[in-house]
């Protein structure tokens, strides 16, 4: 009898054994896929709404097909600048600022238009254009614009050799971004903050759906591009515009957000 007892015993342990690795391979064929993270939308109700003087804008509806990026070459708070606009009779604005804490600041309806781009006529002539003489107003006309808080081009000091803005600021180097071979006449200029180019993000989907204005990224807006000059769709820095102008720089952030819209 106690022999019986230990075969049952054996076979029992063996079934169970048996039961265990079937449950456990069971187990891992029904593992979860970890979760997609969701991308944030553009919220609405959290933009700050400048009382803006309609004198200051052209309160005209025009259709847009472009989206230009700026950054204020001041220091931090948007305030100041939009104090500078308030009083400058030429009517220059962006539709929207973004401070240092990614925080969207909107002065006028993107429906509507101001000076931001200032090609000259000479300038379009030169490079062939034949409404030289209008194309500037019709840029503007056509896009709406964004400014990212941001001191833009730095110096080396002589002493020390730390970064500084043209006041004298200087930026902690945890908040340069360096270009050794150079971009626009500067070694180095203020990083955007990563808060800033979320939020330039949220914008770029936002107006694209709304106005159908494709976010395929444009190699060449870096440089003065006859594509942006002739209006081509999409996005674009004032670089792409004027050979004179240093924003907004090409911060390898900034490229991986807007290479990730395409």
């Amino acid at each position: 009898m106690e022999k019986r007892k230990s075969s049952v015993s054996k076979k029992s342990e063996t079934k169970s054994v048996k039961s265990k690795k079937k449950a456990v391979t069971t187990h891992k064929a029904v593992a979860k896929k970890p979760a997609t993270p969701k991308v944030k939308k553009l919220d609405l109700k959290k933009i700050v709404q400048v009382d803006f003087p309609e004198g200051q804008y052209i309160r005209q509806e025009t259709p847009k097909n472009q989206i230009v990026l700026h950054h204020t070459a001041s220091g931090r708070g948007v305030e100041g600048d939009i104090r500078w606009w308030k009083h400058d009779k030429r009517r220059i604005a962006t539709q929207i600022l973004i401070d240092f804490e990614g925080v969207i600041h909107q002065c006028y309806s993107s429906r509507f238009w101001a000076h931001h781009i200032g090609v000259k006529s000479s300038f379009l002539k030169a490079r062939g254009f034949k409404d030289y003489g209008i194309r500037n107003k019709i840029l503007n006309q056509n896009c709406v614009a964004i400014e990212i808080d941001s001191w833009g081009g730095l110096r080396q000091g002589d002493i020390g050799g730390e970064w500084r803005s043209y006041t004298g600021s200087i930026i902690p180097d945890e908040r340069v971004q360096l270009y050794p071979d150079g971009f626009r006449g500067y070694k180095a200029f203020e990083k955007y903050t990563d808060e800033q180019i979320e939020s330039v993000r949220q914008l770029l989907v936002y107006w694209g759906e709304r106005y159908e204005i494709p976010l395929t990224y444009n190699e060449d807006m870096w440089d003065v591009s006859d594509r942006a000059l002739a209006g081509h769709d999409g996005v674009w820095s004032h670089t792409s515009y004027r050979s004179d102008k240093s924003d907004i720089h090409p911060q390898p952030e900034m490229i991986a957000m807007l290479k990730a819209l395409s």
